[in-house]
């Protein structure tokens, strides 16, 4: 049984249905196994696109995603996704190919110092060097992915460990032939070598450890119980960090309808409530935190979205709820700290907590300033300019999404438009890169949403500068049969940037970009697109693009922007 076997084995074991990768001779035993044993192999055109792609695997199933790069640029060229996952805590073992280990560190091809690459920018990380090591080192990097706060894992499998055991050593013995002295002493030195590699049984069985989660106490539900007993303005604000369990979305979302506090959801939490529920805020947040007398943070860290937890109001009791202590207690320590899964307490507290109030009158102030903001940006959506306006584009397709819609975000002016319009319409339908703020997340995050929901009406929102980080990932989806509607705001500028940059510095200088045709790069790759310059246009494309993933083609719309002011002053630090 040759290494990639095994891999396959615990990948089985751990219920991944699907394994993203770029090919590589170093890792292709792996992929060839993974096949026989069931599990679908798709194959991207960058490796950050399959490790982006297992990222968002593991969001939407709760089930560690899976990627495999191969050596040398391979692994480089997946630091960032990687880092992304790290940051937006997800469960994700990244398997790397390796040179043969008899040739670590002599210049053999693409081989570099992967382990100190990595090192940063994972949870934890091995190095295997014998073939039965193989699976118990699988075995715990899938629980280590998992267990108290989520993160990426790396497994280096070197060459000669995944390949045939018959074919290495004949690879070996060809290098252990001579008559001369030094040549037997290699001869010696590569046989002892290659015995080493494969000493061991390989076929004991490996059990799944249990996962550790913190958990919370009912105390602390009684503690919270009391101080909402008291509170009249409170505030919750659900993040990603709450999201870890996605298989319990359903029962959260019962959850937060049952405690009925006023709610603001981020990240991955946004849809949890679906489109209009009457609990839940979308603009002025930072008013709101300011004035409210009780703040729960679940799964939400204090950082430059809360501008260092200066948002909140020193006066009112804060609570915070996070599977990760250093995120619990980041720049600003609640007055109630709990160590614990955000999204497991607060189903256990609905059905523990009996609301004395409704704080209906604190509500409809939230709500009359939401309706306000709402009618100032429905005037902003009807202005007329050349080109299309972003806002008014948002709006209207608001109005068109179905309802097992899906929403990839990955941009900036453009996305961060569409973040304030658009509403997911259920839980676990909406994904962004999360904290890093990652640009070029949109193909591979499309391709493990198409695989987890392959009927859902998947919409990928690119910036055209963002675009073209992973717009060849067109061909992927029509390889794969994984069909998207992408739509990408053209307004021939890095505009976030932009906009800052030339008002404090005065110059444009990089951030200008030009009108560019990219539907056209549809079209090579068998999927379609049209270029629209007005509603009306684009509205029809719409439609079309719609008909077109029903049949199974990716459909580029390229929509010509009108410039917007719609976010000045939004740069972040």
């Amino acid at each position: 049984m040759d290494g990639g076997t095994l891999v396959a084995q615990v990948l089985k074991q751990q219920e991944v249905h699907t394994l993203f990768t770029l090919c590589g001779g170093h890792i292709s035993p792996i992929l060839v196994a993974c096949k026989k044993a069931g599990i679908r192999v798709i194959d991207t055109r960058h490796e950050a696109s399959a490790v982006f792609a297992a990222d968002a695997s593991a969001r939407i199933s709760g089930i560690t995603g899976v990627a495999a790069v191969t050596a040398g640029p391979g692994i480089t060229n997946s630091i960032t996704a990687i880092r992304n996952a790290l940051m937006a805590q997800s469960p994700v073992v990244l398997l790397g190919g390796a040179a043969p280990t008899l040739l670590k560190g002599r210049g053999a091809l693409q081989d570099i110092d992967q382990v100190s690459l990595m090192r940063p920018n994972v949870k934890w990380l091995t190095a295997v060097r014998q073939r039965k090591e193989i699976q118990p080192s699988l075995t715990k990097a899938f629980r280590i992915a998992t267990e108290g706060t989520p993160g990426p894992v790396f497994v280096e499998l070197p060459l000669d460990l995944l390949f045939d055991e018959t074919l290495v050593r004949s690879w070996y013995m060809k290098a252990a032939s001579g008559a001369s002295v030094g040549a037997k002493v290699t001869s010696w030195y590569i046989k002892r070598h290659v015995e080493k590699m494969f000493a061991g049984r390989t076929d004991l069985p490996v059990s799944t450890p249990a996962v550790h989660i913190p958990t919370h106490h009912r105390q602390d539900l009684t503690r919270l119980q009391a101080k909402l007993d008291h509170c009249q303005r409170p505030i919750m604000v659900v993040g990603s960090g709450a999201m870890m369990q996605p298989q319990l979305a359903e029962k959260m979302s019962a959850a937060l309808s049952a405690a009925k506090i006023p709610l603001y959801l981020s990240g991955m939490a946004r849809g949890l409530m679906g489109p209009d529920h009457p609990l839940q805020y979308r603009h002025h947040r930072k008013e709101a935190l300011r004035e409210a007398d009780l703040v729960i943070l679940s799964g939400v860290p204090s950082d430059f979205r809360l501008d260092y937890g200066r948002h909140i109001s020193r006066k009112a009791f804060l609570v915070g709820l996070n599977r990760s202590r250093k995120d619990l207690i980041r720049n600003r320590k609640p007055d109630l700290a709990l160590h614990c899964d955000p999204m497991q307490f607060l189903i256990d507290f609905a059905s523990h907590f009996k609301p004395k109030h409704k704080w209906e009158k604190w509500g409809e102030t939230l709500r009359q300033r939401d309706e306000a903001r709402e009618a100032d940006i429905m005037k902003q959506a009807m202005s007329d300019e050349e080109g299309i306006n972003p806002i008014r584009l948002f709006v209207e397709l608001r109005k068109r999404m179905s309802p097992d819609a899906m929403v990839i975000a990955d941009g900036g002016d453009f996305v961060a438009t569409a973040s304030y319009i658009l509403r997911p319409p259920r839980p676990l339908s909406w994904l962004d890169p999360g904290a890093f703020g990652t640009l070029g997340i949109g193909g591979g995050f499309a391709l493990a949403a198409k695989t987890h929901q392959p009927s859902a009406e998947t919409y990928l929102i690119y910036g055209d500068g963002s675009s073209a980080y992973s717009i060849l990932e067109i061909d992927t989806m029509m390889r794969h049969g994984l069909p998207a509607i992408i739509i990408i705001g053209n307004d021939a500028s890095w505009s976030q940037i932009a906009r800052d940059q030339i008002e404090i510095l005065q110059d444009d200088v990089g951030t200008t970009l030009r009108y560019s045709d990219y539907e056209k790069i549809a079209g090579s790759f068998g999927a379609k697109g049209r270029r629209v310059s007005n509603i009306e246009q684009f509205l029809e494309a719409l439609e079309e693009a719609k008909a077109s993933v029903r049949n199974g083609v990716t459909f580029v719309i390229n929509a010509v922007l009108a410039k917007s002011d719609f976010r000045k002053g939004s740069l972040s630090m």
